[in-house]
């Protein structure tokens, strides 16, 4: 039998960006808060503390800060009339383990949506018809505007510290940065970072063929800053380990370097590791959670918490898990095309062009999670979706992110992948190439989606979750599209060589490299009960006192990182259940 635990106002799943900020802005309120956490206890010193944290094999190969397979994966397939298989070694999507979630190993790529991304089914109807939109795309609109987001974004970008130039500040566009995004409040927080030479040279190359390119939107600290909570950040040194590690410098932002300390001070906020949450509990009549069941591996038993407010800030993933264990909506059907939980399901579309040059070092060790120069000139609400066939949008960037000689290793097409020449490859072209990537966007579809499998469990006899998910013709024409608008400019630069590698027609999803941890949708927000898990404060539509927090609000995937906006909403959301939930609990919509 499970111990029960005195009551607490809030518990709060998982402890990475947005159950840290849910925490510090609820304890301001004088709520008794309890966050759980399924992993380890995490802070700067010890565990991203110099020289121990930039061990390239036990953090970038052996993946150190992420979730192990063994204790939390999903089954996956591309189709539904195929068999799901778990997977068993991470690959495509890494989430974090422990305080900070993946929080702690982003590259801190920072982006707002675009407006026109946040009701995107109605600007395509508006703009291109409705006929433009397949038959099994289930694109839909947020239930929330740019507009009203932007202070909330703001805040968020404040909390966070910001490197970076603002294009459009208060409608007025401004020299150097992106042209193409909605208006800002005001600039960001500190200048840009310092930009490494392949970077600059995207940048001129760019402005030469008459293109907008600007400095990525870093949460990467130029210089020595101070945020809302008093946390303080100091300046990047370019040690180049940012992606799969904590930072070792005090500069990238994570919930650690942001809010964490400034949280642990208040009293009337606790949290517990190791304890992974089974099951939100909900009353008989379903309408109300009285509070989660978890298991504590410390004392190896179930323990029931109750709560009078439950947020789910877990990973995207876990977060549609939990719902469907928990029986909150209901389950997503895709032959009838009914139910909520699972429904559009959606990933990131990724590709590059790598370049060599002959006479040119990079030195590509000093570099950071977000050294890199961007064009959005093919962003979403810049194609004529109905001329070229598709819908969605990148930003398309030249980076400099490390030189670890273990995991960046690019050769050109005509070195062997192993034996003496790729030896001598590994020589001649170490430091000798750059990169061009794009990122972009994944619509919705009616057959990609989440549910429980039906034959894997997990430690505990749970039903593991079940992707069903491939690429569609669109993808692989968005795909195809900004490898022509890329190339073109890597050939102006006049490399020794390059190669690509890009989604064409017919290409499946392969759920072993890595692509990005960027899963979205199974919880999506909406105005529609019958398409959506949430309204648009990120609350049940059937449980009112369930809030989920995260991507996996996001009805399809933007073009950008999805940090920035979940940033967002969360407080967003904070601010409704602060303004309007805690003096008359029930539903905001």
């Amino acid at each position: 039998m499970a111990r029960t635990d005195p009551k607490k106002d809030v518990v709060i799943i998982g402890l990475g960006w947005t159950g840290s900020i849910a925490g510090i802005e609820l304890a301001k309120e004088g709520l008794d808060i309890l966050a759980l956490e399924r992993g380890a206890d995490r802070d700067t010193v010890p565990d991203f503390q110099y020289p121990n944290v930039a061990d390239e094999l036990r953090y970038g190969v052996r993946y150190g800060f992420m979730q192990k397979p063994a204790k939390s994966t999903v089954t996956f397939r591309h189709a539904q009339n195929e068999t799901a298989l778990p997977m068993r070694h991470l690959g495509s999507f890494l989430p974090g383990d422990g305080v900070g979630g993946a929080g702690m190993h982003w590259n801190a790529n920072t982006w707002r949506p675009q407006a026109e991304e946040l009701r995107l089914k109605s600007y395509v109807t508006e703009e291109f018809g409705a006929g433009i939109i397949p038959e099994d795309m289930t694109i839909q609109d947020w239930g929330v505007t740019y507009e009203e987001l932007e202070p909330y974004f703001d805040r968020f970008e404040y909390m966070l510290g910001i490197s970076g130039q603002a294009g459009n500040v208060g409608g007025k566009i401004v020299s150097g940065g992106n042209p193409f995004e909605a208006p800002r409040a005001r600039e960001f927080p500190m200048q840009p970072l310092q930009m490494q030479l392949a970077p600059r040279m995207f940048r001129d190359k760019a402005e030469e063929m008459g293109l907008h390119p600007f400095p990525m939107p870093a949460a990467i600290a130029s210089e020595s800053y101070v945020n809302e909570y008093g946390m303080q950040l100091g300046p990047c040194n370019y040690c180049g380990f940012c992606e799969r590690y904590g930072c070792l410098n005090y500069s990238k932002a994570s919930p650690q370097t942001c809010i964490l300390d400034a949280l642990k001070r208040y009293d009337n906020f606790n949290y517990r590791t190791h304890c992974e949450v089974l099951k939100v509990e909900l009353a008989a009549d379903g309408k109300t959670a009285t509070g989660v069941t978890y298991f504590d591996e410390a004392a190896q038993e179930e323990v029931f918490q109750p709560a009078d407010i439950v947020i789910m800030a877990a990973y995207s993933l876990h977060n549609t898990h939990l719902c469907l264990l928990s029986g909150i909506g209901k389950p997503y059907d895709p032959v009838k095309g009914e139910g909520v939980v699972g429904r559009n399901y959606a990933y990131q579309m990724t590709g590059g062009t790598k370049a060599f040059f002959e006479d040119i070092e990079f030195n590509p060790f000093v570099g950071s999670g977000s050294s890199a120069y961007v064009i959005n000139d093919y962003g979403t609400n810049q194609i004529d979706f109905a001329a070229e066939g598709f819908i969605g949008g990148a930003y398309i960037h030249a980076s400099q992110l490390n030189g670890q000689p273990i995991r960046n290793l690019p050769l050109p097409a005509d070195v062997p992948s192993w034996g003496a020449g790729w030896k001598k490859g590994i020589k001649d072209w170490y430091g000798h190439s750059m990169g061009v990537s794009l990122h972009g966007s994944n619509m919705a579809n009616r057959d990609c989606y989440l549910d429980l499998d039906p034959t894997y469990t997990d430690r505990h006899g749970r039903p593991l979750l079940r992707m069903t998910f491939d690429w569609k013709d669109n993808d692989t024409r968005m795909s195809q599209f900004m490898k022509e608008k890329i190339e073109r400019v890597v050939a102006e630069l006049n490399p020794t060589s390059f190669k690509s590698s890009y989604k064409d027609t017919g290409a499946h999803y392969d759920i072993r490299p890595y692509q990005s941890t960027h899963n979205v949708g199974g919880t999506v927000m909406g105005t529609d009960p019958a398409t959506s898990v949430l309204n648009r404060y990120q609350q049940s539509w059937d449980v009112h006192n369930v809030f989920i927090l995260g991507a996996g609000s996001f009805p399809q995937n933007i073009q950008y990182n999805p940090t920035g906006a979940l940033g967002g909403l969360t407080y967003w959301t904070l601010d409704a259940i602060r303004r309007d939930y805690l003096s008359a609990p029930g539903p905001l919509v």
